[in-house]
């Protein structure tokens, strides 16, 4: 697994509530007052690519918004945009900041902290949340408890006014969300943040003779991924809705030579770098693949708290940047990053001319073909391994153990 993938998208607008939805207070509330005096809450969907997986399917059922932050879902207070029928998006089908509307409703001014997202559970024969693993045609049971309970919540605080426009973007991260849990069952643990709104990032072309080669494109800041997609069909890529600041682009692919774009501008929340165009697209250097395998234990144990493993490198006087990562399994703590590669990645640092020039065989830390290997999970303190070597054989047993 190497990217973060969905994003839901929230937008306070001034438009009326959709004729598919129900709006209402929940508990017994109020009717709103008459639109003139309201803001409205519109909620759309995106999504960047889930890894390990040829589907994400989600079933929405409604979206709940709460004044408080620490109100239960019992409380009254709560205004609903309710899906009828609930909607079942696979979210892979929304990449490069492409949208899927889910309605709107209004809002009474003032100042909002909780936000939930509710979904359909899964009952008799039917899989209203599911994935389908990388290679099968099988759909599989995606697990999501606490999002056909209550809702998954999500604090975060924004103000409506009336006749006024509010924005708030979601990122749902999926490669630490859906989780397995052992015997081929998976389960959503959501890891869920909020970032701008406005439609900025980097754009570029890959070269689509790699598209069969499961390409990725990340934005990273110190070895962080901040946002991830996959190239279109004409090899197009956009990281879209970024803070503005300096990120380091990583394009990887399975049996290629990374590639690292150093210090890629964003200047505003309108403003769009490009990278690589159509007449000249990035392309990415051939490279035999290994494989780093291990376990991760947490002690005290936990099958609730997900572990991750990220595979990194850095480059002498450039940025620290990681090349894939992955969650362990919820119950065994097994996991394995696979198809690394050997070769050195390319790297450039960014300059407005086009088409870019890459450097091989630049002087990485720990080197060709060796990683240094961080395990990590909350409320336990990190560990890392500072060189893996799989430039002559595959390493297993790279193992963690993580204590408070």
């Amino acid at each position: 697994m190497n990217a973060p993938f969905s994003r839901i998208a929230l937008f306070a607008t001034t438009a009326v509530a959709a004729a598919t939805l129900v709006a209402c207070g929940g508990g017994g509330a109020a009717a709103p007052a008459p639109t003139a005096t309201m803001g409205t809450l519109g909620v759309s969907m995106t999504d960047a690519p889930a890894c390990g997986f040829d589907a994400v399917n989600v079933t929405v059922n409604k979206v709940r918004v709460h004044a408080s932050a620490s109100a239960s879902d019992t409380e009254g207070g709560w205004t609903d945009i309710t899906l009828s029928p609930a909607k079942k998006i696979n979210l892979l089908n929304l990449t490069n900041g492409v949208l899927e509307a889910l309605g709107q409703t209004s809002l009474a001014p003032g100042h909002y902290s909780q936000l939930r997202l509710v979904l359909d559970a899964n009952t008799g024969t039917g899989l209203a949340n599911s994935v389908v693993p990388t290679g099968s045609t099988v759909e599989q049971s995606l697990v999501t408890p606490s999002a056909t309970q209550s809702g998954i919540k999500l604090v975060n605080e924004f103000d409506i006014a009336a006749g006024q426009r509010v924005d708030l973007v979601l990122d749902f991260d999926a490669c630490k969300s859906v989780h397995t849990t052992g015997n081929g069952k998976y389960m959503l643990k959501p890891v869920v943040k909020v970032i701008p709104t406005a439609i900025n990032g980097i754009s570029g072309v890959i070269n689509t003779a790699l598209l069969a080669s499961h390409v990725t494109v990340s934005a990273q800041q110190n070895g962080v991924i901040v946002s991830s997609t996959v190239p279109s069909a004409t090899g197009e890529f956009f990281l879209a809705r970024l803070v503005p600041g300096n990120y380091d682009v990583v394009i990887t692919a399975d049996d290629r030579a990374a590639s690292v774009v150093a210090a890629v501008p964003v200047a505003t929340t309108s403003s769009n770098t490009v990278l690589s165009t159509a007449s000249a697209p990035i392309n990415l250097a051939a490279s035999t693949s290994g494989s780093i395998s291990g376990v991760v234990t947490l002690a005290p144990a936990s099958t609730t708290e997900p572990a991750y493993v990220a595979a990194k490198q850095s480059f002498a006087a450039g940025p620290t940047v990681t090349i894939k990562y992955q969650g362990a399994d919820l119950v065994s703590g097994a996991y394995t990053l696979a198809r690394l590669p050997i070769a050195a990645p390319q790297y450039t640092m960014y300059s407005a001319t086009l088409p870019l020039v890459f450097t091989q065989n630049l002087t990485t830390t720990p080197g060709a073909g060796k990683y240094k290997v961080d395990a990590s999970a909350t409320g336990y303190t990190a560990k890392s391994v500072s060189t893996v070597d799989i430039s002559a054989a595959s390493q297993s047993n790279v193992n963690f153990a993580l204590i408070p």
